[in-house]
């Protein structure tokens, strides 16, 4: 794969600790009694925006408001309840040394995601970091995978989107990209089988493989 686009949450970083309570926060101020941490994983994918108002059935106005709450959190100590999955930072220098573009596409909003990288010493490896706008607007995925191929001239026939939902594995379809499960995320069992992924990978280092070894289903 000469082109490369990553999802964040799940796939880069294990963030799940801060989006949760961060989530938790926002539907208690909103008056909403929020689930456990072990029923949040319908968090994770989507606009945060979005997940709210279909959860929960809200009109635009209280998903924009559960959005804003949930910034509030977020901004100062949610996104620093994350950690980096092991072999990331190798597995992208390797992909960088093999002559790879890197991107990322995630429906978090860019600025969040630009600060996650900087903080974790990751954002020097991707030429472009394409994200939803702070109110959760263009943020569907198949958007922000969009966005970030046409920033980095990828042509579809050699580029692979990498992610761990179903949304990840759907966009990277419709896109015409290889589209290649991180195994080692938020997805539910068969998940990434059932939205199409033409290979799951374990770990960063059976991921390294799949990446530098072309498109899966060659």
């Amino acid at each position: 794969m000469r082109y490369i686009l990553f999802d964040l949450d799940g796939t880069l970083t294990d963030s799940k600790e801060g989006i949760f309570k961060s989530a938790q926060y926002a539907l208690t101020k909103l008056g909403i009694t929020p689930p456990p941490l072990s029923d949040m994983n319908w968090v994770v994918g989507p606009p945060i925006r979005q997940s709210f108002a279909e959860r929960y059935g809200l009109s635009e106005e209280d998903a924009l408001r559960g959005l804003r709450f949930y910034q509030e959190r977020f901004g100062k100590v949610g996104y620093l309840e994350n950690r980096v999955y092991p072999g990331v930072a190798e597995m992208l220098q390797t992909l960088v040394d093999a002559g790879c573009t890197l991107a990322v596409a995630t429906s978090k909003p860019a600025f969040y995601a630009t600060r996650i990288l900087e903080h974790f010493a990751l954002d020097g490896y991707f030429a472009y970091i394409s994200g939803s706008e702070m109110d959760g607007t263009n943020g569907a995925k198949s958007a922000v995978v969009a966005r970030a191929m046409q920033e980095i001239g990828a042509d579809p026939a050699e580029t692979a989107m990498v992610g761990d939902r179903r949304y990840d594995m759907q966009s990277a379809r419709e896109a015409g990209l290889a589209a290649v499960g991180a195994g080692y995320g938020y997805a539910d069992p068969g998940e990434l089988e059932a939205a199409g992924a033409e290979a799951i990978a374990a770990d960063t280092a059976e991921l390294t493989k799949i990446l530098l070894a072309g498109r899966p289903a060659d």
